[in-house]
């Protein structure tokens, strides 16, 4: 397929689930020890670093195909960066060590350690860009929503498949000025506002349980590292969503056209960002409505950790104790 997707693998071996919880176990770990410091960037590191060492112990051929680092200049793991033993299934890696690293910063609400893995070929190859997305969850026909529909028309399908007034729809938007138009014109349907201040990975993932989270649409702009791994959740646990690069500068269509991106402004489906086997983890760094934050406790270390699996539609929840606090150390 074109547009940053390649030829598909074979399916990557379940035992790797569980292995992907350590992964992100262990960044999140590194990121909570510097909770509430101020240090964003050192934070962000202590993810990277805690990330790329566990993921250097799998048995996988793994090559990350869409990552963090480029746009804001923070410490990366690499897109193009090869990692794992060599020895195992070639795979895709699309990585946030590091969701909210301001929220880090600042000991707030909902700052996570996750990240995708997935056949090879499955994940959209994209430069580390922003991408313009809209999501749903589960139980909507396919095309309820568009990308390109204007915000009223999207409230509006919503509320008339739910039943209901577009006042009792909610729609969740990163706070930022770009967004300015967005907000008013969502806010003329008369729809609710949940502004977030980062964290739209976790942000998508409740427009998955609207009677649980309050949450019915995402729409907005975000960062496509966080897109791709939002899509691969969806794959798991169902819904809709659509994406489309932002390539306004020269430097970034080229970019995008060395990693076989030809069309530079294609909408990508749910499917175009993550397909085939999927496997998504993500463990709390702070607490959050997703999940509990990393607690250090006398003696062991306390986890919530998240896993998705899009072939077997599984979500685990596990709780970590960890006692050989060593290995999470330097």
């Amino acid at each position: 397929m074109t547009g940053g997707n390649r030829s598909e693998g074979v399916p990557v071996a379940r035992t790797l689930s569980l292995e992907l919880a350590r992964v992100t176990e262990r960044a999140a770990i590194a990121a909570a020890r510097l909770r509430g410091q101020g240090k964003e960037k050192e934070a962000d590191q202590a993810a990277v670093d805690a990330m790329r060492a566990e993921l250097n112990l799998l048995p996988i051929d793994g090559t990350v195909v869409i990552g963090e680092g480029e746009r804001d200049e923070a410490p990366m793991l690499f897109i193009g960066e090869r990692l794992g033993t060599g020895h195992g299934p070639r795979v895709d890696i699309a990585v946030d060590p590091l969701e909210g690293t301001t929220l880090c910063a600042k000991d707030m609400p909902g700052a996570i350690a996750v990240m995708a893995l997935a056949e090879y070929g499955s994940l959209l190859a994209a430069p580390d860009v922003y991408m313009q997305k809209i999501a749903i969850g589960p139980g909507y026909p396919e095309g309820l929503v568009d990308l390109d529909a204007s915000p009223a028309d999207n409230i509006a399908a919503l509320a008339r498949h739910k039943g209901v007034d577009p006042a009792q729809i909610t729609a969740i938007i990163l706070d930022r000025p770009r967004h300015m138009a967005l907000v008013a014109a969502v806010r003329e349907t008369g729809a609710g506002i949940r502004l977030i201040s980062d964290g739209d990975i976790a942000a998508i993932i409740h427009t998955t349980s609207p009677d649980t989270t309050g949450a019915d649409i995402y729409l907005g702009i975000g960062a496509a590292p966080e897109g791709v791994i939002a899509a691969g959740v969806l794959r798991c646990i169902g819904g809709h969503m659509q994406g489309r690069l932002i390539l306004d500068s020269h430097d970034k269509r080229e970019r995008a056209a060395r990693m076989g991106i030809s069309d530079p402004n294609r909408k990508y489906e749910l499917h175009d960002m993550a397909r085939g086997d999927v496997i998504v983890a993500a463990t709390g760094v702070t607490d959050g409505a997703l999940l509990k934050g990393v607690r250090f406790k006398p003696g062991f270390i306390e986890t919530e950790t998240v896993v998705y699996r899009s072939a077997t539609g599984t979500v685990r929840r596990i709780h970590g104790e960890h006692r050989r606090m060593q290995r999470f150390e330097g």
